[in-house]
């Protein structure tokens, strides 16, 4: 995603106005950043994500969410994951639109959003003190980067293949390559 603002506006008016928008946007510092569209590729693997995620966390205390939930940065910071996860007891403002405390985030890369996806989007998710995983995930090819909070700060760590497993240790399962990339062809 490209950081086009189209208008300069109050976070009430952004919500107001986001609540009747046929597009997402998201809201950084008083700019209006239109979401572009996903490719096929692009809404499967969100949808395995989540998809996968939900079974995995059955009966855990934590809920897996698709790309509809916003989530809240900052009070002048409101952004679109492509997937998350809340453990314990939801933290929500506006009507419940907007998670306040999420666990895990993941995002799908696509050409015009991977310098957003590894830079300021993952310095803005990384700021929430709830987060604890960060999943970058390439569309073009069978690769996931782990980002984890620990006591020192965050470590990364990258998977490659439809062999590997990601251990999301902090929500307590493993989430295989071969399972975000079910049914997509490289």
């Amino acid at each position: 995603m490209v950081l086009e603002a189209i208008r300069q506006m109050t976070v009430a008016e952004y919500l107001v106005f986001e609540e009747g928008s046929e597009i997402r946007h998201e809201y950084i510092d008083g700019e209006l950043c239109p979401m572009t569209g996903g490719t096929m590729i692009h809404a499967i693997i969100m949808n395995n994500v989540s998809g996968e995620l939900r079974q995995l966390l059955k009966g855990t205390g934590c809920t897996a969410m698709s790309s509809a939930m916003r989530i809240g940065i900052s009070p002048t910071r409101y952004v679109y994951a492509d997937a998350s996860v809340v453990c314990g007891e939801p933290v929500t403002e506006y009507k419940t639109q907007t998670l306040l405390n999420p666990t895990l985030v993941a995002e799908v890369t696509s050409p015009s959003s991977i310098d957003y996806d590894r830079g300021l989007k993952r310095e803005f998710y990384q700021s929430i003190p709830s987060l604890q995983i960060y999943l970058i995930i390439d569309q073009q090819r069978p690769f996931v980067e782990l980002h984890t909070r620990q006591d020192t700060g965050w470590t990364l760590r990258e998977f490659s293949g439809l062999d590997a497993s990601l251990p999301l240790d902090t929500i307590g399962c493993q989430l295989p390559l071969a399972e975000i990339y079910h049914q997509v062809a490289f």
